[in-house]
Formats: structure tokens, sequence, C-alpha cells
């Protein structure tokens, strides 16, 4: 009788499953991701040398104008008509917070002045404008 040799088989690691996982979870993340910011798009103007990140115990309120000249107060869309109200209580609310006012670089200048001009007259103690900074390597 001859001596048959039996050999054990060699596990092998299917990787199969686990590339279908991480690709599916990457394309979620790459989808969903982008869909989380819920603030108005607005093209911010450029500038070279910003200053310092302020180091404040409250975060500013934010106030954007976009392109199309629609204003929203942290999320909340204002009317012209409302806008110095909403501002006035805001800020009677939290008289230590900041302003920062995002405008779309497509925004006439006149409609920034006059926001200028309201926030001015609320009295915030404190009012920064919000735009890109570049490298002085991009010019």
């Amino acid at each position: 009788m001859a001596l048959v040799k039996r050999t054990r088989p060699v596990p092998v690691m299917n990787v199969t499953p686990l590339v279908d996982v991480v690709l599916v979870l990457l394309i979620i993340f790459m989808v969903v991701i982008p869909m989380m910011e819920t603030s108005p798009h607005v093209m911010l103007p450029d500038i070279f040398n910003p200053d310092k990140e302020a180091k404040g115990k409250t975060d500013p309120f934010t106030l954007s104008v976009t392109a199309e000249g629609a204003m929203f107060f942290e999320k909340e869309e204002l009317k012209a008509e409302g806008l110095e109200a909403r501002l006035r209580e805001a800020n009677e609310r939290e008289p230590a917070r900041r302003l920062v006012l995002r405008a779309d670089r497509g925004t006439k200048y006149r409609a920034v002045r006059d926001l200028l001009k309201v926030t001015q007259t609320v009295g915030f103690p404190g009012l920064s404008v919000r735009v890109n900074a570049l490298d002085a390597s991009n010019r």
C-alpha cells in the first residue's frame, strides 16, 4: 500500500469584503461632509498678511451677505427691515460678543457700508470683516 501524504490547506485571507466596506465608507464621507456645512455660500475676498487669530472667551456673532443680497444672522435669514432690531436684540442679550461680517466678493460696497453703519449704531463691542488669507507666493 502506497503512502499518501496529506497536505494541510493553507489559509488565505480574503480582503475583498474589507475593501468594499472601506470604499463605501469613503464615498459616504465624501458626500456627507460637504453637506454638513449649512451656512450660506459666500465667496470671501482675499487678503495678504492676515492678522493673527484672535483668542476670545466667546465666539462672535456672524452676519453673512450673499452676492444676491440675502442677509443671514448666524444661520437665520433676515430681511433688511428687521436687521437692526435683530442685531440690537442680540447685542442686548450678550453685550460682550463681537460681530463678524462675511460678505461675498460680488456684494456691492454700498450694501456693506450700510451694514457697517447699522452695526455701528447698534453698538457692538467689536466688528471684524472676514476675508480669505492668501500666501504671498500666490500673487
